[in-house]
């Protein structure tokens, strides 16, 4: 029920939406030389060319900026929250619950609209409307609208806040509404009824590329920009795209956990037939009273199966009491926030469609086995099992921990993975490093006091300011040209503005050359390389190159490489060059000699004396990065639990076979003892046979869980290796639980007074 719950929150992603079916974002693949990358950056004129030409296609077309935290303020009371511009018919086009004011809310260009817990944060009780707000200290607002908080499965979900796009739009420079070369912004449609997405995607394939000349260096040819509609249920599932193709994304683990809780199922479905037939021997006597009185075949058949149909229903009622219990804790592991949805038909179709599934199946074979015994001879005293009576249960046995062995070296080769990631170098050091996002030039205009003040007080070893954090590089440049250049090479580099004592900040290690100097005024043409820039630009002399990039900029150092963006990808090649304006980001080391709380309270004084009106809103730099690892450790923990569950189940299966067989052979053990066998002797004899079965398991399970990992591995560039005790430590893992698991019920028939088992001999 819990995996069910999780792939049902999956599929129903985005599904909040009214327009959910006709509702996609329009995206790009870029492709240099036969390398496509595909984005969902925009440029603006392409918004108002999509609304004033495609007309017979769009119902909306929305041009929307990035989720991004944003200061509102009301009065004194400031928060940082997460929001959008969007045009005025997002609302429309999202279909939002509007619990104060009406969906055309944003036509007012000084109006926006809130969400219901943010505006009960910022006004608690009072009445929200028409209430003045101000949006990073910069425009002044009013309250038009208040909207119920988006689902946590929707793609907006952290939006709480949209305001007008005409008012963004008179904050950025006047050629943004005209130039296609800046990609900074998102697009949205919904399409009209019965137009054909795919059609529609032909059409609009060429428009960025028909406005654009190619970069400086790249020929029309080699440079190829390609525009498509990206529908919204393939958004979260469908996500990942290599070189321009599509090739899935989260649908592979839906399709994974489903196959998990599959076979869980089926692990418990085995026990079940295992252990009904196992004890087959004592019902053959009711079979052949039954079917001497009259019972026909189908009718003993009926009550197996009712048999089994009840004890599923019964696990059926407390499986819910237990996931009422779990599901908080299983929330939080899976970052969700499901509930039992006690309303919903589907959900009790689901669950009792199950119920009669694993019932029939579970009774299936107990019910056809017992119900073909020959009454005359179960009468008689001379029915007996036969000596293959119980192969069916050891090929059960198998597959059961054949499913356990490989769900554990796949948790083990999943931890292993993010470890490896984890433990790669990243070039800098996140020890006592804190970065702040700049929602205006304040600190910027005062930085040579906020620096000396903060240095002054020893909470702080140095400040800087750069473009992008540490954990993401936010520019990305081709076309520029360098000595030996070759002229049909595509070129794309990450390029980060820094100010001086960036290096010193990040504590980054130069290869070559120098880092940037206050020393030196030349430095304002100056550019630093990573290893990454220099082995793709193939200079073996990078110091002192000159680089042209708009104008010419010479390499004064090279450092070590910054893993910047995906632990999981090569390392980007990436130019740092000075910034000649405000930073986005406020980089600090902490003085490791001060307390970090004491050191946090410090500079948090500093940066209000400067700019009161922004909250100090911080982020360690190693917990930015270690949000990088989210998806796969939640996955990875998911696994494990699953794993447990399985290994468990199984090992229950196994008890109560070792219990069965214990009992069976209980005179044959007698007999053995009287005649001097030692219970060590006697252990060895009864976990043998279930030690040869999992052996077997091991030997079936081991190459499906190459295939499977290796197949999963090749999804990441920097990937860990299959080491062949992986496979090992499972094998020897499930030898050690199968024995600690039999042991108990060996050893008791072992130490069990012989005078009691032969006494009716």
């Amino acid at each position: 029920m819990l995996i069910g719950l999780w792939i049902l929150d999956e599929l129903s992603f985005n599904k909040y939406f009214q327009n959910y079916d006709c509702i996609a974002q329009v995206m790009q693949n870029v492709d240099f030389d036969g390398n496509a990358s595909t984005a969902t950056v925009i440029p603006i004129p392409l918004g108002t060319t999509l609304r004033q030409g495609y007309k017979s296609d769009f119902k909306y077309t929305v041009l929307a900026t990035y989720t991004e935290k944003h200061i509102i303020a009301h009065g004194t009371d400031k928060l940082n929250s997460k929001g959008n511009y969007m045009q005025a018919e997002a609302p429309d086009l999202l279909t939002l619950n509007m619990l104060r004011g009406s969906r055309k809310g944003l036509n007012d260009p000084s109006s926006i609209l809130l969400s219901a817990s943010l505006a009960r944060s910022l006004f608690g009780n009072l009445d929200p409307m028409y209430q003045l707000i101000n949006i990073d200290n910069k425009f002044n607002v009013k309250v038009t609208g208040v909207y119920q908080d988006l689902p946590y499965n929707t793609s907006f979900k952290d939006i709480a806040f949209i305001a007008p796009w005409d008012l963004y739009m008179t904050d950025l420079p006047k050629d943004a509404a005209t130039f296609w070369g800046n990609n900074s912004w998102q697009i949205f449609v919904q399409l009209l009824p019965h137009v054909d997405i795919a059609k529609v995607s032909a059409r609009i394939k060429n428009l960025v590329i028909k406005n654009l000349p190619p970069p400086p260096g790249q020929s029309g040819a080699s440079f190829k920009i390609a525009l498509f509609l990206h529908p919204m249920d393939k958004w979260h599932l469908y996500s990942e795209f290599k070189n321009g193709v599509n090739t899935g994304g989260r649908i592979e683990y839906v399709w994974m956990f489903g196959v998990i809780g599959g076979f869980i199922l089926l692990l418990a479905c085995i026990n079940f037939m295992n252990l009904r037939t196992a004890k087959s021997e004592k019902r053959a006597r009711e079979v052949g009273i039954r079917k001497t009185l009259g019972s026909q075949r189908k009718q003993l058949i009926s009550q197996f199966f009712s048999e089994s149909l009840v004890v599923t229903f019964f696990a059926f009622l407390v499986s819910l009491f237990m996931v009422l219990l779990a599901l908080p804790w299983f929330n939080q592991v899976a970052d969700k926030r499901m509930t039992v949805q006690w309303g919903s038909p589907f959900f009790w179709c689901m669950g009792i469609g199950f119920c009669l599934l694993t019932g029939l199946i579970a009774g299936s074979y107990p019910a056809f086995y017992l119900a073909s015994f020959n009454p005359v001879k179960v009468l008689k005293g001379s029915f007996r099992v036969g000596r293959f009576a119980a192969l069916p249960r050891k090929i059960l046995v198998v597959l059961q921990f054949s499913v356990s062995i490989i769900l554990i070296i796949s948790t083990i080769i999943v931890f292993r993975q993010v470890q490896f990631t984890k433990d790669r170098a990243i070039g800098y050091s996140q020890n006592g490093l804190i970065q702040l996002e700049m929602k205006n030039p304040n600190i910027h205009q005062h930085f040579n006091a906020v620096r000396s003040d903060l240095l002054g007080s020893g909470a702080i070893t140095e400040i800087s300011e750069s473009g992008s954090p540490l954990t993401d590089i936010w520019a990305n440049y081709g076309g520029l040209d360098w000595t030996g250049k070759d002229p049909n090479m595509h070129d794309d580099f990450g390029t980060v503005p820094v100010s001086t004592g960036f290096g010193k900040t990040a504590d980054w290690k130069i290869l070559n050359g120098r880092d940037f100097s206050s020393d030196f005024s030349s430095d304002s043409d100056g550019i630093i390389l990573n290893e990454a820039a220099v082995k793709y630009m193939e200079l073996k002399h990078p110091v002192g190159e000159t680089i042209r990039w708009g104008k010419n900029y010479k390499v004064i150092g090279v450092i070590k490489d910054l893993v910047m963006t995906s632990p999981y990808d090569p390392v980007k090649p990436t130019l740092f060059y000075r910034m000649s304006r405000a930073g986005a980001m406020i980089n600090i080391r902490i003085n490791p000699k001060m307390r970090t709380s004491q050191a946090i309270d410090k500079i948090s004084a500093i940066f209000k004396k400067y700019d009161p009106e922004s909250p100090f809103d911080y982020q360690f730099t190693d917990t930015e990065y270690a949000k990088k690892f989210g998806d796969e450790e939640r996955i990875g923990k998911l696994a494990g639990v699953f794993s447990g569950f399985a290994i468990f189940i199984s090992c229950i299966g196994l008890f109560g076979m070792a219990s069965f067989t214990a009992e069976r052979r209980n005179k044959e053990i007698g007999v053995r003892k009287v005649l001097g066998a030692s219970v060590f002797g006697l252990w060895r004899l009864i976990s043998k046979e279930f030690v040869t079965l999992v052996l077997i398991s091991v030997g079936t399970s081991i190459p499906i869980a190459y295939y499977i990992m290796h197949g999963w591995l090749q999804n990441y560039n920097y990937r860990t290796e299959l080491s062949w005790w992986i496979f090992a430590l499972a094998a020897l893992g499930a030898i050690l639980i199968t024995l600690l698991t039999v042991s108990y019920q060996s050893i008791k028939a072992a130490l069990t007074n012989p005078v009691k088992s032969l006494r009716s001999e």
